[in-house]
This record gives structure tokens, sequence and C-alpha cells, in this order.
């Protein structure tokens, strides 16, 4: 009967990371195949409601709200993709040198208070401002300031696995701490920093949205879900609700596929979550 439960609920998590990935490949790829064509102006057709030819409806200029939104998913999903990976990458180089030396280790604590003292909106919004915007100025202001909460489970980790017998074995026989954090402490924090890498992705899009919608982030002329949903506020006190209430569910149903996913796959990749 155990062994049911637990295949059942293997094959659940299965169902609902292949579901979460199906879904978010799709946004992707038809993002990338809606051209200028399919979100230009089209006066002709301005302002209808949502209806079976344009199932988000239309904005003012007549363009079609579902092909900006998905172009806006897909856009925001690229800056959220390579945030995330570079901010992995700071985490994964921090939590290494930290596992190194007890002055590193609170240096990088040191570091690692400062940035979750100070507001993360603020911080964000200081970062892009002082890079210049656009998508230089948020992609290294979602980098700098989403790897503090990593690198914090990651070092515990590397601090853990440290203090095993097997790591004092391989530095006794003069393995160098470049090699004994590449063939014993990576492959075990392998599947935390899949996890972590996913579970940033959230926070990132989100953020992106933010720091675009107070006029800080992606250029005007791109199709972001913020720029959709800054440019819909003032029309929606003339009844055209379709503007922001699409885009910003899509944004959210997105956001929490993503979290799904991250949650469903740390549930697969632990052994310890998998037997519960």
């Amino acid at each position: 009967m155990s062994l049911k439960v637990s295949i059942s609920k293997k094959q659940r998590t299965l169902l609902f990371i292949a579901s979460a990935v199906a879904i978010l490949l799709a946004i992707v790829t038809t993002g990338i195949f809606i051209g200028e064509q399919q979100i230009g102006i089209n006066l002709d057709n301005k302002n209808s409601v949502p209806s079976i030819m344009n199932l988000f409806g239309t904005d003012w200029l007549g363009r079609d709200m579902f092909a900006r939104t998905i172009k806006g998913l897909s856009l925001s999903m690229a800056v959220g993709i390579l945030a995330a990976f570079i901010s992995t990458i700071i985490a994964l180089t921090l939590s290494v040198l930290a596992s190194w030396n007890i002055v590193i280790d609170r240096m990088v604590t040191g570091l690692i208070d400062l940035f979750l003292s100070v507001p993360h909106l603020v911080l964000l919004l200081l970062i892009s401002f002082a890079c210049g915007g656009g998508y230089q100025g948020v992609i290294i202001g979602l980098a700098l300031t989403h790897w503090p909460s990593l690198t914090r489970v990651l070092r515990a980790e590397m601090m853990q696995i440290n203090r095993t017998e097997y790591v004092g074995v391989s530095r006794q026989l003069g393995k160098s701490k470049l090699w004994t954090a590449k063939h014993h402490m990576l492959p075990h924090i392998s599947s935390q920093l899949v996890v972590g890498f996913l579970l940033l992705f959230p926070h990132a899009i989100l953020h992106e949205a933010a720091i675009t919608f107070l006029g800080f982030g992606l250029p005007p002329e791109q199709p972001a879900i913020g720029i959709i949903l800054s440019e819909s506020m003032r029309y929606l006190s003339v009844g055209m609700w379709w503007l922001a209430f699409f885009p910003g569910l899509s944004l959210l149903i997105m956001v929490g596929l993503f979290d799904l996913l991250g949650k469903n796959l740390q549930v697969y990749l632990d052994p310890f979550n998998r037997q519960k």
C-alpha cells in the first residue's frame, strides 16, 4: 500500500513538472514567432472588448492585447533567465569561497546581511538607475540583488559538507580546495542549485515588471508587461478593464507556474521529501 502511494506521488510530481514546463515552453515559442505585424497599430479595431477574434481585446491604438501580452511574457522570461543565472553563479561563487576560509566566510556573511538589510525594491531601483536603465540596467540590478538568499542556503550546505570525514581525507592527501569543491561539494548541492535557480525566477520577473511599471526598467517601446500595465492605468477609468486585467493575470499565472515547477522539482530531487 505504501509503495503504491509513493509511486502515485512521484507520478503526480512528474505530471506537475511536465505540465509547467510545457506551458512555459509554449509561451516562449509563441512569443518568438510574434512579429511586429501581430502587435502593430490597427486604428480600425481600437478599443475592442475581448472576443473570439481578440481574446484579450485591443487597446486605444488597435493593438492586439493577447499578442502583446504573450510577447511581454516571453520578454520578461528572457530577462528573468539571464538575471537568475547570473545571480546563481554569484551565489555559488560566494558560497564556495566562504567554505575555504573563515575570514572570507565572515566577509560573505556580512555582505549578505548588508544586502538583506536594504529594502529590495529600493536597492534594485538604485542599481538599475545607476546602470542607465534599459535591458542592461534591469538585468544588472536583478542579478546583483537576488543572490543573498540563495547564497545563505548554499553556504550552509557547504559548511556542513566541509566538516565531513571524506573532505578531511582529501585535504590530507594534498587535494586543492578547488578540487575538493568540484568533486565533493558541487555534486551534493546540485539539487539545491537547480531549485534555487528556478525559484529565483518568480522574484526576478515580478521585480522586473515592478520597476518597468515605475519607469525605471525596460524601454517604453517594448511590449513588456510592466509597460502594458503602466499604459493601461489611464484607461481604467473609462471602462477599458481588459487592458490591465489579462496582462496582470497572465503575469501571475506565469510566476505561479515557475513557483510550482521549483517546488515540485525540489520534492522530486530530494529523496527525503520523495519518501514522505
